[in-house]
């Protein structure tokens, strides 16, 4: 069994094959599932609309697989709106807790909107565990996910390199407001911010998580306040359009959290620096085995909380790193 402290050194040492990591839970106790049929799992991510949850699908699909190969059939019932919309999260929740499936795992787009769903379906009898963007308030089992404040405050000192000891106007683009994931970004990004005297936040700045959405918000701040030379983005959305961001590479100091393959086009383009990718397949497949610990052995997690770390993006790695999609998707 691998340890939580062997975990985190894999994980700094390997980096981009974290993936393929998969971890036990700490010793058995009496079960309460039956050991040999089959377990069902519901996932609820935020929206179809985004591929980083799809990353996580195929990470929870392709560990349901392996564990289906060695012994009874474990599946994944994906369960998740067009767009962001928590009522109809809340609302997935019911219908898998009414269908009778074992587990669940959820992406919560409002914490508060989906924590009464998620106790009821608990006081039912199914587990359920968060990832990405947690319920804290909630009687999940755990959360498996990023350290969101850590990751802003990375994604502002990559901004601060960039600029240096330049004077820097610095724009941070922010999501779904009422995202607890997001919200603790900005407040980590924010604090960095305030270590450089060199730096000014100019604002932060809310829009529909979409490509489209985002790209007009930094298309129409950008035109409006062409001081800003400095973008933080807690989410990768407008790097999802193949249009180049509205300033020539090197003139604004970009960095932002995730790398999906349309993402990384940017960096070969330049017009972003660096990207901070979050590790969706992995989620996707811990989030599996966790369930199925705790529902055939009631094997309980280590920790309420699990961070795994960020892999920095760059010209000088992206090549590389881009070979992981090939599994990845």
């Amino acid at each position: 069994m691998i340890t939580r402290r062997q975990f985190h050194r894999v994980l700094g040492a390997s980096g981009l094959a974290a993936s393929g990591v998969w971890l036990s839970g700490c010793e058995s106790r009496k079960p309460i599932g039956t050991a040999n049929k089959t377990l069902r799992i519901g996932m609820i991510a935020k929206s179809q609309s985004n591929p980083v949850f799809l990353a996580a699908r195929k990470g929870a699909e392709a560990r349901a697989a392996e564990l289906s190969a060695d012994g009874p059939k474990v599946e994944i019932d994906w369960r998740t709106p067009n767009n962001e919309d928590a009522q109809k999260q809340a609302e997935f929740i019911e219908q898998l807790t009414a269908a009778g499936v074992d587990a669940i795992t959820i992406a919560c787009s409002d914490a508060s909107k989906v924590t009464r769903a998620i106790d009821d379906a608990i006081a039912k009898g199914i587990v359920v565990m968060c990832f990405d963007s947690d319920a804290p308030d909630s009687k999940r089992l755990c959360y498996v996910g990023t350290d969101d404040v850590e990751a802003g405050r990375q994604i502002s000192r990559e901004v601060a390199g960039l600029l240096r000891e330049k004077e820097g106007v610095v724009a941070i683009l922010a999501g779904n407001q009422t995202a607890t994931n997001l919200q603790k970004r900005v407040r980590g990004a924010k604090e960095e911010l305030e270590k450089h005297a060199n730096l000014k936040l100019k604002e932060v700045y809310y829009h529909k998580e979409t490509p489209q959405d985002s790209y007009a918000e930094i298309e129409s701040v950008q035109k409006a306040n062409p001081e800003i030379n400095g973008w933080a983005m807690v989410g990768g959305w407008p790097l999802m359009t193949e249009r180049a961001l509205p300033w020539q590479p090197g003139d604004v100091a970009c960095a932002s959290m995730d790398t999906l393959p349309p993402e990384l086009e940017h960096v070969r383009m330049g017009d972003v620096q660096v990207l901070l990718g979050q590790r969706y397949f992995y989620f996707g497949g811990r989030c599996v085995d966790i369930l199925v610990d705790k529902v055939r052995s009631n094997k309980d997690p280590e920790s309420l909380v699990e961070f795994a770390p960020l892999d920095p993006v760059t010209k000088e790695n992206v090549e590389e790193y881009a070979k992981n999609w090939e599994k990845w998707s």
